[in-house]
């Protein structure tokens, strides 16, 4: 049932000492098993009221737990919905969670020998497609657009030179979807589709435009997927590059590069957030002393987009966790997730 733990407190005590169910019927340790389903519960009832339409959570290619709530009376993040899954899931426009997977889409064109994220953003698009000048517009290359640190605001104007400053620029960042488009000369459903989503088994992801409401932030297309999609992707991640059924979609070298922290940025690789930095710089561009999130392992990497939408990658736990819904009243939520979410691991 969708609504109910996929494993009972036994069941995912064993899984959790590295047991098989078949032992789990009389555990050696009942009182821990209690402690775990009891943290389970805290987790679930904390996430619920977070105006969470969605949790997912896999550890070892198993699932601890899917659930799914209605949305709540949002009036923003109704702009985000799109339907429903043909198992009850919410089809959402998960914000920019999206550079994440077109940082894969990338990596892919670089396997491909397509990108070089060396050369030049003028290079792939043509010139003029900043407000810098034109020598600065050239020092601008494609590895920037990725690390955000372009040096360029949101209007394209030159504000430093490229690659000394972090910035998290929505705007500058759509310039990567050119430049895919421009070095595969495919539009770019169709990139995704052949590279990606048809390869992982993602069938409920696809581009779409976005609504008047969302298109000012000069990012007018929006990915919309499903937890369970998000969770494929987050377990090719986890294998290395590879889907479930054995088919490789991205380099092992190609995913390393997604992952090395930028000069400007520790908490950020190739529009992936990195945990386990010396400082992190937000998207709000503010600067504070420590990882993304401190309660969280230290290899923890992550795909985060408005209204809190959250897919967490953690390599040591063989883990993926997947949340939507609407943004968490709590301004705390990702230390107090998973606060509670190791509670449930330990």
């Amino acid at each position: 049932m969708r609504n109910a733990l996929r494993l009972t407190a036994a069941m995912m005590a064993a899984l959790l000492a590295g047991c098989s169910p078949a032992t789990a019927a009389a555990p050696a340790n009942p009182g821990a098993a209690d402690q775990r389903d009891a943290a389970m519960r805290a987790l679930l009832d904390y996430v619920r009221a977070q105006k969470t339409t969605g949790l997912l959570i896999q550890r070892g290619g198993e699932t601890l737990v899917e659930r799914n709530w209605p949305a709540p009376d949002d009036a923003m993040l109704a702009i985000f919905l799109y339907g429903k899954t043909a198992d009850g899931a919410l089809l959402e426009d998960v914000a920019s969670q999206q550079k994440s997977f077109v940082s894969v889409l990338v990596g892919v064109a670089i396997d491909k020998g397509l990108i070089d994220v060396d050369r030049p953003v003028s290079d792939y698009i043509g010139t003029g497609w900043s407000r810098a000048t034109p020598a600065q517009e050239k020092e601008i290359r494609v590895l920037h657009i990725l690390q955000m640190n372009s040096g360029l605001d949101e209007n394209f104007a030159y504000v430093a030179p490229a690659g000394t400053q972090f910035f998290y620029n929505t705007a500058v960042y759509a310039v990567a979807k050119r430049i895919l488009t421009a070095a595969a000369r495919q539009p770019l459903d169709r990139i995704t589709r052949d590279w990606l989503t048809g390869p992982a088994g993602m069938a409920d992801t696809a581009w779409r435009q976005r609504p008047a409401a969302l298109a000012d932030v000069g990012n007018p297309t929006g990915l919309v997927t499903s937890p369970r999609d998000t969770a494929r992707f987050g377990r090719m991640i986890l294998a290395g590059g590879v889907a479930e059924d054995g088919t490789r979609i991205l380099s092992q070298a190609s995913l390393n590069a997604l992952f090395a922290r930028s000069a400007t940025n520790p908490a950020y690789g190739r529009l992936w957030w990195l945990n386990g930095g010396d400082f992190t710089v937000g998207a709000t561009g503010r600067r504070r002393a420590g990882p993304l999130v401190a309660a969280a392992p230290a290899d923890l990497v992550a795909a985060l987009g408005f209204l809190d939408r959250r897919l967490y990658i953690v390599p040591s736990l063989d883990l993926v966790v997947v949340r939507t819904g609407a943004d968490a009243p709590d301004a705390d939520f990702d230390e107090q997730l998973w606060r509670r979410l190791m509670r449930v691991l330990n």
